[in-house]
């Protein structure tokens, strides 16, 4: 992971540019292709179970990372970024989110193997978001990005230039030397990320329990983030049902988590402290399945729909250019 993250940093660095479709697709199967094999090697190591996890978590990972692209396609625009320095945003970004995240979850193992009942908090907040992701929608939470405490803290305390110096986080402005914007723009990236990991981490932890299988299911996710940014473009806006389909995935892994937490219950004031025995543990073959077949399905109505749309918005057009030649 290091290596690929170090190449990565080589590449990005020496040559900042805008990737080609044709590039972003190249890399982007390359990520996905190391991560099918990590998989292999956990199942040669450990045994089909845990790497089944890890897929499942991965896959989940994956997708839940596509309301971070909604929110980097925000920020990119809202700062001005050009479109030659954004992958270097990007890389800089996803290696904070990457030290964040590591102590996120190592916080959140820590807390699981001391209270068993945190799984019943988690489950809540994710049947919590899963409606508030089927309600409000990832354009639109992409569309009401605020920026944090940390943003606003490093506007008013950093001296600032006005404008970009290439990627450089530093330029001399009126004889002394400043920040750039390209600063302000990483801290957002990494911090909102970090605020997205609130829903994804539980997430993986309905799936696995395991901190080394949720550390490299989030890893594999974000290493092709950067590509899979550029290579989806104006793809994001036609994923209409994108949303619902993480809210289901979402609302899934909520229910199993509560599920579980019933199952080994040792609360006192729930059944008298003893496990609830009919409550059923959810297979992971079953979890891949729904997560899988969920991101298919909305992933096909969406592009139906938008398909649907764009021949409806050319037919219209085509009236309202036929009705003043008629008149004429």
């Amino acid at each position: 992971m290091a290596a690929v993250l170090i190449m990565d940093l080589v590449i990005i660095g020496r040559r900042p540019h805008e990737p080609s479709a044709r590039e972003s697709g190249i890399w982007v199967s390359i990520y996905v292709s190391l991560a099918l094999l990590f998989g292999v090697g956990v199942w040669a190591f450990a045994g089909p179970t845990y790497a089944g996890q890890f897929y499942t978590g991965w896959l989940t990972e994956y997708s839940l990372s596509a309301d971070n692209l909604f929110v980097f396609v925000v920020i990119m625009g809202r700062f001005a970024v050009p479109r030659q320095y954004q992958q270097t945003v990007l890389l800089v970004g996803i290696i904070l989110a990457l030290v964040m995240r590591g102590g996120f979850i190592a916080a959140g193992a820590a807390l699981i193997s001391q209270f068993s009942w945190v799984f019943y908090i988690f489950g809540a907040f994710l049947l919590y978001t899963a409606i508030n992701f089927a309600r409000e929608g990832l354009d639109e939470e992409a569309e009401d990005f605020k920026e944090n405490v940390l943003i606003r803290w490093s506007r008013r305390a950093l001296p600032l230039s006005p404008s970009f110096d290439g990627a450089r986080l530093t330029t001399v402005h009126a004889g002394r030397r400043v920040f750039t914007p390209m600063l302000i723009v990483m801290i957002a990236i990494g911090t909102t990320d970090l605020i997205f990991a609130l829903d994804s981490i539980p997430a993986i932890f309905g799936i696995t329990q395991e901190p080394y299988l949720v550390f490299t299911a989030n890893v594999f996710a974000l290493m092709g983030l950067i590509q899979l940014y550029f290579l989806l473009g104006n793809l994001l806006e036609r994923l209409v049902y994108l949303s619902k389909g993480l809210a289901i995935i979402l609302g899934f892994i909520g229910v199993k988590l509560i599920l579980e937490a019933l199952h080994d219950n040792n609360l006192p004031f729930l059944n008298g402290g003893e496990h609830i025995e009919w409550a059923p543990v959810i297979p992971i073959w079953l979890s891949l399945l729904v997560i899988l077949g969920t991101l298919v399905i909305a992933t096909v109505l969406s592009l139906v729909k938008s398909a649907a749309d764009d021949r409806k918005a050319a037919r219209l057009k085509a009236e309202e250019e036929a009705v003043p030649a008629l008149k004429s």
